[in-house]
């Protein structure tokens, strides 16, 4: 039973960054991270779709605050190497790497080279594709 009642709400947190509202998706992010405290939970978040939306979430910001708790959800669950590998193949490294650096909140850019940081542990090359052309 209660873990139908954490899916229930994983489930729900990911509905939230799918709302136009800004304000929902930070509320959606920031209850998925806290959700992911095991890889089982943090796997759960990658099938129920949860990834994606981070990802579309991330890029589509329009402030730091939606970015930082995209991020900081995006690093919760970048604990789980699964995880990692599935960020690496929605092509996680470009959207990370594209996201505005900011003066005012140096959270942001703490996210965003840990995430970088955790590609390059598990060995994922973060040049993009188009640094390799060049």
């Amino acid at each position: 039973m209660v873990s139908f009642i954490g899916d229930n709400l994983m489930q729900q947190s990911v509905s939230l960054l799918q709302v136009k509202d800004p304000l929902f998706k930070r509320m959606g992010a920031s209850r998925l991270a806290r959700f992911a405290i095991d890889d089982e939970r943090r796997m759960k978040i990658v099938e129920m779709g949860g990834l994606q939306e981070l990802l579309n979430m991330l890029a589509g910001a329009k402030d730091d605050r939606t970015r930082k708790e995209a991020l900081k959800a995006l690093s919760a669950l970048s604990q789980s190497d699964e995880v990692v590998g599935a960020l690496h193949n929605a092509g996680a490294i470009s959207v990370i790497r594209s996201t505005l650096d900011t003066s005012q909140d140096a959270e942001i850019e703490k996210f965003k080279s840990n995430l970088l940081k955790r590609f390059q542990d598990i060995k994922y090359d973060i040049l993009s594709e188009d640094d390799v052309e060049k």
